[in-house]
C-alpha cells in the first residue's frame, strides 16, 4: 500500500509502455526524477522471470541501500580510521526509522546512497583527488536524479566547508572541479533530453520541484522532525550527542565538524522544502550515522554493558512474541490470540509454510548463537543491536507478513473489481482515486482509468468511485447503476463502488 505501490506501479509502467524518459502512473504523468525508477525497471526486467514482477522491482531498493552501508563505511573509514568504520555502517542500519522504509520500493534511498558516499568523497578530497572528484559527482547526480533539486542542496553546499577543512586545498579544488563537472554532465543530460522530448512535462516536473522551495521556513515543521528523530533514529542520535560531548574540544576539525554541518544544512532543507514525514526524515541519518561512529566504540563499560544488555533482552522478547504470534495464526494457538486475528482481518485462514518455518528457525538459532558466541569488544553491544533488528525483520517477514499483507494490499479489491468489469468495456473513468489506487489497478488488472471529470472521462460507461462518505460514494450525474461494492479486509470506512450507464 501506500507509496511502495506508487513507486512500483511507476517502474512497472516504465516497462509496460517504455516511458522511458519520466516516469507516469497508469498512463498520466507522474512528476518525480527518474533514476528510481530505471533501476526498478531493470531489476523487475533482469529478475521478473525469477519471482514475481513487484518483487524483483523492489529489488532496486536493496541495491541503493547496499550503495548506502557501502559508501557509508567508507566516510566512516577517510573521518575515522579502518579501525572504526565498520561501525558507521552497523548504526545506519540499527536506526529505527530505516527500517521498513529501506524495504519499501522507495526513491529517497537513493539520496541516502548520495549522502554516504558523498560525505566520503568529499573527507577525501585532499588525499585522493581524482577518486574522491569522481565519487563526488556521482553522489550528486544520483541525489538530483533520483530525489529531485531540495535533497541535492545540501550535498552541494557543503563542498566549500569540506575544502576548507582538507588537507591539501590545491588537490582539494582538482577534486571538487572533478565533481561538478561530472555532476553537471549527467544532471543537465537527463534534463535537457527530457525538455527536449517532452516540453510539457519538463516543466511539471520542473515546477513540482520548486514547489516546496519558494514555501516560508517553518519552525513548526522544524520542531516536529525534532520531535521524531529520538525514536526514528535511535540509537544513532544519542551516541552522535556522546560523540560531539567528548569531542567538543575538537568539535573545529573535520571528523565531527563535517558531518554535524552536513547534518545541520539537511534539517534546515526539511524544514523548508518537506511537511514533517518519516520518509524525508531519512535523509538525517547517514550523518548522524557518521556522527555517532566514535561515540558508539568509546562508551564507557557500564553503557555498553547496559546497551548490550537493552539490545538482546528486546530483540530475544520479540522474537518469542513473533513465534507466538506465527502460532496463533498457522496452529490455532493460542486460542484467543487467533479468534483476535481473525477479527483484524476477516476471512485470513492462516497456512503452514514449510520453507517459512525453515527459514525463521534458522534465524532464531543465529540469533541464539551470536549472543551466545559474541566476544567482548567495542563492537560487541553495536552488533547485537543491529543484527537483532536483521533476526526480528526476517522472522515478521517469513512468518507473519501474510498477515498485514491480507488486510494491507489492494490486490483482492482489484482483483473483484476486474471481475466485474466486461472484457469489451471500453472505457472507464474514476473519481477519487489515490495514485496508489491508480497503480494498484493498473498493475493487478490492466486498468487504467481516465479522469472522470475531464472530457475523455465524461464519455465513459463505466466509472469507478472511492471514499468513506455518502457524498464520495454517490454515482455520478445522470442516470448510474450501482453494479459493484467493496473494501479491503478489516477496512470498514474506505469502500469502493462501480457504477454503470
Amino acid at each position: 500500500k501506500g507509496e511502495d505501490a506508487v513507486h512500483i506501479g511507476s517502474a512497472w509502467d516504465m516497462l509496460a509502455h517504455g516511458n522511458w524518459p519520466a516516469p507516469a502512473i497508469a498512463g498520466r504523468p507522474f512528476h518525480e526524477p527518474p533514476l528510481y525508477y530505471w533501476t526498478a525497471a531493470l531489476t523487475g526486467k533482469l529478475f521478473g522471470w525469477l519471482l514475481p514482477m513487484h518483487e524483483a522491482m523492489r529489488l532496486a531498493s536493496g541495491l541503493w541501500v547496499t550503495l548506502a552501508l557501502t559508501g557509508l563505511y567508507y566516510a566512516g573509514r577517510e573521518l575515522y580510521g579502518q579501525d572504526k568504520a565498520a561501525a558507521s555502517p552497523l548504526l545506519l542500519a540499527g536506526c529505527v526509522g530505516l527500517l521498513i522504509h529501506a524495504h519499501d520500493a522507495q526513491p529517497m534511498l537513493i539520496a541516502l546512497a548520495a549522502y554516504g558516499g558523498g560525505l566520503g568523497a568529499l573527507a577525501a578530497l585532499g588525499r585522493k583527488p581524482r577518486l574522491a572528484g569522481i565519487y563526488y559527482g556521482l553522489s550528486l547526480a544520483a541525489c538530483f536524479l533520483g530525489t529531485g533539486i531540495a535533497p541535492f542542496l545540501p550535498l552541494l553546499a557543503i563542498a566549500p566547508l569540506a575544502w576548507w577543512l582538507a588537507e591539501d586545498r590545491p588537490k582539494a579544488t582538482i577534486a571538487l572541479g572533478i565533481g561538478l563537472s561530472l555532476g553537471a554532465l549527467l544532471t543537465l543530460s537527463w534534463s535537457l533530453l527530457l525538455l527536449y522530448l517532452e516540453p510539457a512535462r519538463f516543466h511539471g516536473w520542473l515546477n513540482a520541484e520548486l514547489v516546496p522551495l519558494r514555501t516560508p521556513f517553518s519552525w513548526l515543521g522544524a520542531g516536529k522532525f525534532l520531535s521524531m528523530l529520538p525514536w526514528f533514529a535511535f540509537p544513532a542520535l544519542p551516541l552522535a550527542i556522546w560523540t560531539v560531548w567528548t569531542r567538543r574540544k575538537a568539535i573545529h576539525q573535520m571528523p565531527q565538524l563535517l558531518p554535524l554541518a552536513f547534518l545541520l544544512l539537511v534539517f534546515l532543507m526539511l524544514a523548508l522544502a518537506y511537511r514533517p514525514r518519516e520518509i524525508p526524515a531519512l535523509l538525517l541519518l547517514p550523518a548522524l550515522a557518521l556522527l555517532a561512529t566514535p561515540g558508539a566504540l568509546s562508551l564507557r563499560r557500564g553503557a555498553a554493558s547496559a546497551f548490550d544488555w537493552f539490545a538482546m533482552t528486546t530483540f530475544s522478547f520479540f522474537v518469542l512474541l513473533t513465534w507466538v504470534a506465527w502460532s496463533a495464526m498457522a496452529l490455532g494457538w493460542p486460542t484467543k490470540l487467533a479468534q483476535r486475528a481473525v477479527v483484524l482481518r476477516p476471512g485470513f485462514v492462516g497456512e503452514l509454510d514449510v520453507m517459512d518455518l525453515v527459514v525463521g528457525l534458522l534465524a532464531t538459532l543465529w540469533w541464539v548463537w551470536l549472543i551466545a558466541t559474541a566476544p567482548r569488544s567495542p563492537y560487541r553491544s553495536l552488533t547485537h543491536w543491529t543484527l537483532g533488528f536483521t533476526t526480528l525483520w526476517m522472522l515478521a517477514t517469513t512468518l507473519i507478513l501474510p498477515w498485514f499483507d491480507y488486510g494491507k494490499s489492494y490486490r483482492p479489491v482489484i482483483q473483484s473489481i476486474a471481475q466485474v468489469l466486461p472484457a469489451e468495456r471500453g472505457c472507464v473513468a474514476e473519481r477519487g482515486l489515490t495514485d496508489t489506487q491508480r497503480a494498484s489497478l493498473a498493475y493487478f488488472a490492466g486498468i487504467e482509468p481516465l479522469d472522470a471529470e475531464t472530457t475523455a472521462g465524461r464519455q465513459c460507461d463505466w466509472v469507478i468511485v472511492t471514499g468513506d462518505t455518502k457524498p464520495e460514494l454517490a454515482a455520478p450525474p445522470g442516470r448510474w447503476t450501482r453494479v459493484w461494492e467493496g473494501n479491503r479486509p478489516g477496512d470498514r470506512k474506505e469502500k469502493f463502488r462501480i457504477y454503470r450507464r
